[in-house]
């Protein structure tokens, strides 16, 4: 069976667990409970093939940022969490970005940008409407604003 290692990255408190636990298991987590690194496994299927997709969760605090660069260079794809309510959070992501390119040495590793909590519109109070901030200055498309249950099936 063909694998794809896939690397879910982001401040801490994103909801980048919440996210992969939901995928994986197809139920939703509640609580909060800091993720040190988390590795799930997911049986899928690619183009007709039977293939398992390795997730690694990281952590997203900055004590453990020095073990970004093994993550990164295990990873084949890379998946970067942001929340719509939370500014800073999405100007984290491009010296993610940036990390990810220089450890790969290559432009075109792929990335997927999430702006996570869309569930949490009344926190936004404008801060990222639709089609504003982000994509600009992180060089990802832009698909909206979009719920876990589009993004993950559910």
């Amino acid at each position: 069976m063909r694998e794809y290692k896939v690397v879910v990255l982001g401040s801490g408190g994103m909801g980048k667990s919440a996210l992969t636990v939901q995928f994986v298991t197809g139920s939703f987590i509640e609580k909060y409970n800091p993720t040190i690194e988390d590795f799930y496994r997911k049986e899928i299927e690619v183009d007709s093939s039977p293939s398992v997709l390795e997730i690694l969760d990281t952590a997203g605090t900055e004590q453990f940022a020095s073990m970004r660069d093994l993550y990164i260079k295990n990873g084949q794809g890379f998946i970067l969490v942001y929340s719509l309510v939370n500014q800073q959070s999405f100007q984290d992501i491009k010296p993610m970005r940036d990390q990810i390119i220089r450890v790969k040495r290559y432009e075109r590793v792929p990335m997927i940008l999430v702006g996570n909590k869309v569930d949490l519109e009344g926190e936004r109070g404008g801060l990222l409407r639709r089609g504003q901030g982000p994509g600009r200055g992180v060089e990802l498309p832009l698909h909206g604003d979009i719920g876990q249950k589009q993004i993950l099936g559910g």
